[in-house]
């Protein structure tokens, strides 16, 4: 089989051993952010509207719930900490998308793209205004977004883009400098960085500021339908009357029986570099602190840090037997040891830098690669899951969309095709393991024949199946 650029230029294994002695096996974003710590539910309660989730769609849901009614009761309820799950462990790319990139969204709800790319630029937006309004210090910048071919055959596909100013290898060198980089497009406006823990607690801080009572170690374990049309919340401890109910719990097991096939986790690994030397960080002329990310199937993505570290995740996206989310996946040596050698073929000036943490983090991947969204007991349950890994933005906008269906508005949220349709659910064990086993060996296939896809991809793209790294 042909080799890709990381197997033809791979380092010596003793380099890759090197760089990864002594990283710690926790997530540097929760580390290097201060959280507010909240009590467990007990007893019973009354509320408005109970949130379930204490990510972001969650938190973004108790907050804007609260901005647009002051006077209601808004409480939130978290099985763990705040944001200690996905919210906490991604790479902090804050995209305006809403499609998981254009193509995506073109082969799906190509009449309405246009409408969907608007409200897309349009919630990144607000999001930025957000929290500054809300003094929510998460590190947010807008450098946008460098897509980078390491591939020959890559090449076309960034001259064919619409997305983004074409860089040929000089140019895109002189704004990142990798002997591996073939190309490049970059798209100045659409994405921009945050800290994702920073970005979790300032939010849980602006919510409470706001109002809102929000309980950690409080996992909800039912819902119950009244016959006054009320919904009761069952926790551990107690329970929560509710009016409306906001359900964001994403890649965890739903609580409606309905959206238990629609998505299923997949485990992305992460590495972070100790803070670079003014020399290194001038050997990659990094000065745009652009995020990049390549175009393969199984694709990288980085960033640079505020205190200039260097964010290195993506390629390994790993699927368990019968959907479990366990933290015995997280620390998958094989996986950062890939990473870790993937870096260094990339940054190949960067030999002898240290990475000082190492994590992992479920991925809510729905078939149609984005968020879905939907309504329940007679409209007083909205839920949404299914970012597929590009919710740090996607997630306000999912937070606007159940409150306007809770309150039974028409607006250009809630008319979208994209919002009322649901995407096709993963079959049940165990053929969804060896699906998504034969999906991600033709991905990988593909991007060692240059990205010529096999009849299993093409037939999956034809029947609005989807599925990528």
């Amino acid at each position: 089989m042909p080799q890709t650029v990381y197997e033809r230029l791979a380092p010596p294994s003793p380099v890759v051993t090197a760089a990864l002695a002594g990283s710690a096996h926790d997530v540097f974003w929760l580390q290097d952010a201060v959280a507010d710590r909240y009590p467990t539910l007990g007893g019973n309660h009354r509320a408005d509207l109970v949130v379930v989730g204490g990510g972001y769609a969650g938190l973004w849901t108790a907050v804007l719930a609260k901005r647009r009614n002051p006077g209601q009761r808004v409480v939130l309820v978290e099985s763990e900490t705040v944001g200690w799950a996905a919210s906490g462990r991604n790479g902090g790319f804050c995209e305006a998308s809403l499609t998981h990139g254009r193509e995506n969204g073109l082969s799906r709800w190509p009449q309405e793209l246009p409408e969907l790319e608007r409200l897309g630029a349009q919630n990144l937006d607000a999001f930025e205004r957000d929290l500054i309004e809300l003094n929510i210090d998460a590190q947010f910048e807008r450098p946008g977004f460098l897509a980078v071919a390491v591939e020959e055959h890559q090449v076309a596909w960034l001259r064919e883009s619409p997305d983004g100013d074409f860089l040929d290898a000089a140019a895109v060198r002189a704004h990142l400098n990798s002997p591996i980089f073939l190309a490049g497009s970059w798209d100045r406006a659409h994405t921009a960085l945050v800290h994702p823990g920073k970005l979790a607690f300032g939010l849980a801080r602006a919510a409470a500021d706001l109002g809102v009572e929000i309980f950690e170690h409080s996992r909800v374990t039912a819902l119950e339908s009244g016959r006054t049309g009320a919904v009761t919340v069952h926790t551990a401890a107690g329970s929560l009357v509710a009016e409306r109910v906001a359900l964001a719990t994403n890649v965890f097991r739903p609580l409606l029986k309905r959206a238990r096939l629609m998505t299923v986790p997949v485990y992305d690994y992460v590495l972070m570099t100790e803070p670079l030397s003014a020399a290194q960080l001038g050997s990659l002329g990094w000065r745009g602190r652009q995020g990049f990310g390549d175009l393969a199937n199984q694709f990288h993505y980085s960033r640079l840090t505020a205190d200039n570290r260097i964010l290195y995740g993506g390629y390994d996206a790993i699927y368990h037997l019968g959907r479990q989310v366990r933290a015995a996946y997280e620390d998958r040596p094989s996986s950062y040891a890939r990473l870790a050698a993937h870096f260094l073929t990339t940054f190949p000036q960067l030999e002898g830098i240290r990475f000082s943490h190492r994590w992992a983090g479920a991925i809510d991947t729905s078939t149609q690669f984005c968020a879905f969204h939907g309504l329940a007991r007679s409209g007083r349950v909205a839920y949404t899951a299914g970012f597929t890994g590009l919710g740090v933005s996607a997630t306000r906008f999912a937070a606007e969309v159940m409150l306007e269906r809770l309150e039974g508005l028409d607006t250009p949220r809630t008319r979208l095709e994209m919002v009322r349709r649901k995407p096709l659910p993963f079959p049940p064990e165990p053929i969804a393991t060896v699906g998504i086993g034969l999906t991600k060996w033709s991905l990988d296939r593909a991007d060692h024949h240059q990205g010529r896809r096999n009849l299993l991809l093409k037939a999956l793209d034809k029947a609005g199946l989807g599925f990528d790294s």
